[in-house]
């Protein structure tokens, strides 16, 4: 069994990047489990943490999550065009200290989102910037970028265009041919 951690980087109750991951998890096939790995409680990362042997249990307990995670997507609004600070707090606290990285060498694939027409692609490239620098191997293509993503969802969060759903199922296999091409 393959786990795919999704990490979400919005911690917006009706946020759309946690609908979309919803529906996008179900697109997988059997043999790959999909979990929701919670980053709102994580603190601000300081490197004193580690430093000093003192890592807030929140911190210890992500990375220990991620550690049993064998790959990871990322859906994320875009915050100023880039990255939603809890997702790049989120990205560092893994990452540290650098020999011990949860990241190192897990295919990783993002989906960027946008209510607007700019489908978060600023936030998609910031990020891909920041995986290349951890060792993740990322999808290439296709690349996903979501733009007016609040119709894309209907009164109960479904996606129901049959065009974006088969887009996003040619995503999910292509992520999938990715993690097969990585597996030990």
């Amino acid at each position: 069994m393959t786990k795919v951690g999704i990490l979400v980087g919005s911690l917006r109750k009706e946020s759309f990047s946690k609908k979309i991951a919803e529906n996008v998890a179900e697109l997988f096939p059997e043999g790959y489990e999909t979990e929701f790995v919670n980053i709102g409680d994580i603190p601000l990362y300081n490197q004193d943490f580690d430093d000093e042997n003192n890592v807030p249990e929140e911190i210890a307990t992500f990375r220990y999550k991620m550690k049993q995670i064998d790959a990871v997507l990322f859906v994320t609004p875009e915050y100023n065009r880039s990255i939603p600070a809890v997702l790049k707090n989120a990205v560092d606290a893994g990452s540290r200290p650098k020999s011990e990285s949860v990241w190192n060498g897990k295919p990783a694939a993002i989906i960027s989102q946008s209510p607007g027409n700019l489908s978060g692609f600023g936030a998609n490239h910031h990020l891909r910037q920041s995986l290349v620098s951890l060792n993740m191997p990322v999808l290439q293509q296709p690349e996903a970028y979501l733009a007016n993503s609040a119709a894309l969802l209907d009164e109960n969060g479904i996606i129901s265009n049959e065009g974006t759903i088969q887009f996003l199922q040619l995503f999910v296999d292509a992520f999938v041919a990715l993690m097969e091409k990585y597996k030990g």
